[in-house]
């Protein structure tokens, strides 16, 4: 009877065994059937002759079972607890009397079970630590692939458009020495003006595709071209440290000083420019500062675009962007983003689709 007892509760410990991979619910009722199995086994070893019944050697398939399904110490212990116990039953039976070979049989199984443990959790072990081996391996694998991706785009970005707008810019210096009225060679000059402006916006996307763009020297770079072109004085400063920052940041930055300048040229008619770029506390700050026309300012911004899209840029960081003007007195922008996530607290991260060529 205990033999035909015992395969029903490997039966259906089998088919708790399949339901373990549908989640937690399965999982508990595979521990709490298995304690009850434990139970039900006990009985059967003390009825059928304690330590020497035929039965007792099962013990170790519900070791090997609790190693196997919940490789965790204290999951296990509910098996080891068949050994003591089974000794007391024996010990509190008038009819059974402990002898030198039932404390060798018990010493026996406990070292088996103990053994049987250690390799099931030291092979679980290597399991583990090799899966995580293998997905670290897997995700550089993907890191890999995506900075071949962005290498391979640059390359054909730079020998495709660039060479098509380094032409661009030669023939537009051959048609302006060759161009006799005012007007078209001011047409022509323009033309390689924004070609010339291209080419340079091509170079800073493939340096940031090729995660080469350094913040501080391409903005510094940026004003001394743009204030050449225009002929706007410009002066820029970086105070402190500026610390390594992901390429979004980097990009935003630069988008939003871009934007500043073009503004003073254009609209607010400046003829200096003073920049400022400082870090303290976490926090990236950029000052605008021009004496230009200046504006009647509305915290609103209606109507200025560009203004609106710098906010926005700001907001998306979870910065500001704060803007002081008015008519014949100029105008200074205060732009302020975070350097860490606010969410995480841990440095912003760039994907694949954080840096795009030709963004903003």
């Amino acid at each position: 009877m205990a033999f035909f007892w015992y395969f029903v509760i490997i039966t259906y410990s089998v088919g708790n065994f399949l339901l373990i991979e549908r989640g937690m619910i399965g999982k508990v009722a595979t521990f709490v059937t298995l304690c009850f199995d434990l139970i039900v086994l006990i009985y059967m070893i003390a009825y059928s002759g304690g330590l020497g019944s035929p039965m007792f050697p099962t013990q170790l398939v519900f070791t090997i079972f609790f190693a196997f399904l919940f490789p965790n110490p204290l999951a296990i212990v509910p098996p080891l607890l068949v050994l003591p116990i089974v000794a007391k039953i024996d010990t509190e039976l008038p009819s059974r009397i402990l002898v030198a070979e039932d404390i060798f049989t018990l010493v026996w199984y406990s070292a088996v079970n103990f053994v049987v443990v250690y390799m099931i959790v030291y092979l679980n072990g290597r399991e583990e630590k090799q899966r995580h081996e293998l997905l670290a391996l897997q995700k550089n694998f993907k890191k890999m692939a995506v900075v071949e991706e962005r290498n391979r785009l640059a390359r054909e970005i730079h020998d495709g458009l660039g060479a098509s707008l380094s032409s661009l810019i030669i023939q537009s210096e051959y048609l302006s020495k060759r161009a006799k009225e005012p007007m078209l060679r001011e047409g022509i000059q323009e033309l390689k003006s924004v070609a010339e402006e291209s080419i340079d916006e091509l170079r800073r996307s493939i340096s940031m595709m090729r995660s080469d763009f350094d913040l501080v020297p391409t903005l510094e770079d940026y004003c001394y071209t743009f204030g050449e072109r225009v002929g706007l004085d410009i002066g820029f400063r970086a105070l402190g440290t500026i610390p390594s920052l992901a390429g979004k940041l980097q990009l935003a930055t630069f988008r939003v000083l871009q934007e500043s300048l073009t503004n003073a040229h254009k609209h607010a008619r400046a003829q200096k420019v003073e920049i400022e770029l400082v870090h303290m506390q976490g926090m990236l700050h950029l000052t605008v500062k021009d004496d230009g026309v200046g504006f009647e300012f509305r915290d609103d911004l209606e109507g200025h675009y560009g203004l609106v899209n710098m906010r926005e840029r700001a907001r998306q960081y979870h910065g500001t962007l704060e803007v002081m003007s008015a008519k014949g007195k100029g105008c200074q922008i205060y732009f302020t983003i975070p350097t860490v996530d606010p969410k995480t607290g841990t440095k912003w991260r760039d994907t694949l689709t954080d840096i795009r060529p030709f963004t903003g």
